[in-house]
């Protein structure tokens, strides 16, 4: 088992943050149920028990699902048909997720039913936080949802589990899923009415996809005004676009955040230039970085509102209001909120791996540089950084495509009583690989402006200096020529463990 870092967090359906998913989800940090969960908990468990017992219809808890919902269910084959559905609605396929989505998926889980509107029992939502907590992962495919009845295949396998089916990883083991459960020290229950309902009907994939890419999308953003910097001034770059008078006549504070960032890490640099010193003006990936940059943090600062406010959501369907025992069907659990902001963030953040390879071009380019053609002081013999630049573009162009966006997109199911989809999860699917190769890229450009500044004298910035002297701490001069994809990675791992998110 892996030990614990922080201290537990209190799960109550109220105010679970970003950071708390990351830390639950990428540490390892515990959960726990707050007593007022509880309480809410057991007061909708005993509205459930009632209604069974009175023989009410209410959707999944008396009735089928989706198209089956008039189809009344007896009192007898009410725990049978929540058993049916997470067998029916596993039918996940492809490669499993990681294990850091599916930790953020059960915490998730846990706690939108912890605000107490669902139905569950506390002793099958225990058994969700004894299996977070002692590391027992179910294994999830990756595709199957389409993101409007909740997630329902990605959830289902979660369910499968706690039931003593499917199949689960368990440190560092790939088991059956009563094994995983016998080794972890726990033991399967059996769904009560509603129960089955109340654990997959929900947007949990798609939010755990959505929060961890939010956490990568924000460092990666971080470290690209660090790295686009260092570009300024190994390219000799004009800093009066950065002057704050400027910015404060387009108020947009993304843009002026940005700039400030520029302005700070710049400070006491002997690198950089004013305006008819070199040239009148610079090209536009190093004058409108603030535009650009800015642009995307404004973007990150509405996704990440939305995505914590659906965090601390109710996603199930039917919901259950204990203090008036009434039951009210509704379409809580339809992505369309995620979809959106999972599209406009992957075209945001794509942006910064566009403008990112601009400049790498400028500084690969002796003919926009004035600098050694591809950075290497012995052109023609060596290729210096050359197919780098091939590298990023061919990134850039793969995230264009992975930008169409999936919420536009819509498949009606169960014989068209789900006649509108959000695809959601699919959307957040594609931003997390947009977020992943537009690390890559910045970790190129990284690379070609330390390079580009060896060929240069005078003194860095504040920020660029220690961004510089800490990538020559892993990645030497490139001299002649060698095999760059280790550069490459060292550079991305740097940015992946946040050793760029000094201030400015």
């Amino acid at each position: 088992m892996k030990t614990y870092p922080v201290a537990a967090i209190s799960l109550d359906g109220q105010q679970l943050t970003i950071e708390q998913v990351e830390a639950i989800a990428r540490r390892f940090a515990p959960v726990k149920l707050s007593a007022d969960a509880i309480d809410r908990i057991q007061a909708s468990r005993r509205l459930v028990e009632r209604m069974v017992r009175e023989r009410r219809v209410a959707y999944g808890v008396t009735t089928g699902f989706g198209k089956f919902s008039d189809v009344v269910i007896s009192r007898e084959d009410t725990r049978q048909l929540q058993e049916n559905l997470i067998m029916s609605h596993a039918c996940g396929v492809g490669e499993p997720y990681p294990v850091e989505v599916v930790r953020a998926m059960i915490a998730l889980r846990i706690n939108a039913l912890a605000k107490g509107y669902s139905g569950i029992r506390l002793e099958t939502l225990t058994l969700l936080v004894e299996m977070l907590n002692r590391g027992v992962h179910p294994i999830i495919p990756q595709q199957g949802s389409l993101g409007a009845s909740g997630d329902l295949a990605p959830l289902a396998h979660l369910v499968l589990v706690m039931l003593g089916k499917g199949e689960a990883e368990y440190e560092g083991r790939r088991l059956p899923g009563a094994a995983a459960l016998q080794a972890a020290g726990l033991q399967p229950i059996r769904l009560h009415a509603k129960e089955g309902l109340a654990l997959i009907n929900g947007t949990q994939a798609m939010s755990a996809l959505l929060c961890l890419a939010l956490v990568d999308a924000r460092t990666v953003l971080e470290s690209a005004e660090v790295i686009a910097a260092l570009s300024v001034e190994a390219l000799r770059g004009i800093a009066d676009a950065y002057d704050p008078r400027l910015h404060a006549l387009r108020p947009h504070p993304g843009q002026q955040e940005s700039a400030r960032r520029l302005r700070a890490y710049l400070t006491g640099s002997e690198r950089i230039t004013e305006q008819g010193q070199l040239r009148v003006q610079d090209a536009y990936s190093l004058r409108c970085i603030p535009q650009v940059h800015g642009a995307t943090r404004d973007t990150l600062a509405y996704v990440w509102q939305i995505v914590e406010r659906e965090c601390n959501s109710v996603t199930d369907n039917p919901i259950l209001f204990s203090e008036t025992e009434e039951v009210i069907s509704g379409g809580n659990f339809h992505g369309q909120p995620l979809a959106l902001a999972a599209d406009f963030l992957a075209i945001a953040t794509a942006e910064l791996a566009n403008i990112s390879e601009r400049r790498t071009e400028r500084l690969v380019n002796p003919q926009l540089s004035g600098l050694p053609a591809f950075l290497t002081p012995y052109g023609g013999l060596h290729s210096g950084y050359m197919i780098a630049q091939y590298t990023a573009a061919s990134l850039v162009s793969e995230n264009k495509v992975l930008c169409h966006p999936a919420s536009v997109d819509s498949i009606p199911s169960s014989a068209n009583q789900e006649d509108h989809v959000s695809m959601g999860t699919t959307a957040a699917r594609k931003l997390r690989t947009v977020v992943e190769n537009t690390r890559k890229v910045l970790a190129i450009e990284y690379l070609t402006a330390a390079q580009a500044i060896d060929f240069g004298t005078g003194k860095l910035g504040a920020g660029t200096e220690k961004a510089y002297q800490l990538l020559r701490s892993h990645v030497p001069r490139l001299e002649h020529d060698r095999e760059l994809h280790a550069d490459i990675v060292r550079a991305e791992q740097l940015l992946r463990d946040k050793a760029l998110l000094f201030s400015p």
